[in-house]
């Protein structure tokens, strides 16, 4: 009897083993040890918030604060204004055409700046050119300060191997959803340079942007970024205080450099997640880019060619990084024509 009793016990206490081997509790809920092992070896800590798949996991809401007027045409009035991200004040250039609303509200757009190094950046100062050509044709414009930058709250993040700015993108998104002058449904991203890696991220996690204008964008695959590499003698390395400094390399040290079979790195890179894809993309790039190499554009566009996602593709002979001069009017008509198409007649 008591050699039973004492087998039982060996039984239960090795079942409680077996038990706390194969699963675990986390949040009140038991999981598998296994899925917790796999999503540990997808998504390594600190960096599983890198990952397209956490990404979409994050609620992003915002409201615009009260504008600050700053001037009027005929055409558009501009205000000084802030909404929230990761409880930081972003701080936003907002342009509001004048007229007669339509009935769903304005088709508006979320214009992401591309590198500039954060101690000179200006809200009034940068890109006016750009939002005042898609302001005068009707669109609402929200030119946000990525964190860090300007009088924007926050440090700056890194543009490819952090998630701070696509989180600011989607949180300027929500934040115009929310407006009553807008159309929820009508809500575009525009993104020069680094940004161009920003609103790709951006549309992978919400798929159902309905469209993005893409000028000298880089780094989509990752690999593609060890390819073509980036020559931006503008680029200012971070304070030897700021946490950002070592960050690709400990990341590299971690999960290892960017890698086409690197589950981990599959799952940063938007590319991976083009079939997702509702919206439309174009994508600008001027073949005398000697900041950011046109090959960045000719690969995307060339993975979009193998899915369904309607794209448009031009390139200029001229015009540089930023496709100034002769070049600029062209592209900018054809960036509002897109808009157009896939805002205000669909």
């Amino acid at each position: 009897m008591k050699r039973k009793s004492l087998l039982s016990l060996v039984v239960l206490i090795g079942l409680g083993i077996l038990f706390s081997v194969l699963f675990m509790f986390r949040d009140g809920t038991m999981v598998s040890r296994f899925d917790q092992l796999k999503e540990d070896l997808i998504a390594p800590h600190p960096y599983k918030e890198m990952t397209i798949p956490y990404l979409r996991e994050r609620t992003y809401e915002s409201e615009l604060a009260s504008p600050e007027s700053l001037s009027a045409n005929s055409l558009y009035s501009s205000y000084l204004t802030s909404y929230t991200s990761d409880g930081l004040k972003i701080n936003a250039l907002l342009t509001r055409p004048i007229g007669t609303q339509p009935v769903e509200g304005w088709p508006a757009i979320v214009f992401i700046h591309g590198y500039i190094p954060p101690t000179l950046y200006r809200t009034q100062e940068k890109y006016i050119e750009y939002v005042d050509y898609l302001a005068r044709n009707g669109f609402v414009v929200l030119k946000i300060d990525l964190r860090g930058h300007g009088d924007s709250d926050g440090q700056p993040g890194g543009g490819y191997y952090g998630t701070d700015y696509v989180v600011d993108a989607l949180n300027a998104y929500a934040a115009l959803q929310s407006t009553s002058f807008v159309n929820k449904n009508a809500i575009g991203m525009w993104g020069h340079s680094m940004a161009g890696n920003i609103v790709m991220r951006s549309m992978a996690v919400r798929p159902t942007i309905p469209a993005a204008v893409i000028w000298a964008g880089a780094v989509y695959s990752y690999t593609d970024q060890r390819k073509y590499g980036i020559n931006d003698q503008s680029y200012r390395p971070p304070n030897v205080t700021s946490t950002q400094q070592n960050r690709r390399r400990v990341l590299y040290d971690k999960v290892g450099s960017p890698s086409a079979t690197s589950e981990f790195w599959r799952q940063v890179a938007p590319t991976n997640y083009l079939t997702d894809l509702k919206g439309a993309i174009e994508i600008h790039h001027a073949e005398d880019d000697e900041v950011v190499n046109i090959g960045y554009s000719r690969d995307l566009i060339a993975l979009l060619d193998k899915t369904q996602v309607p794209h448009n593709f031009y390139t200029y002979s001229s015009g540089g990084h930023n496709i100034s001069g002769g070049s600029f009017t062209l592209s900018m008509s054809r960036t509002v024509e897109f808009f157009k198409k896939y805002l205000i007649t669909n």
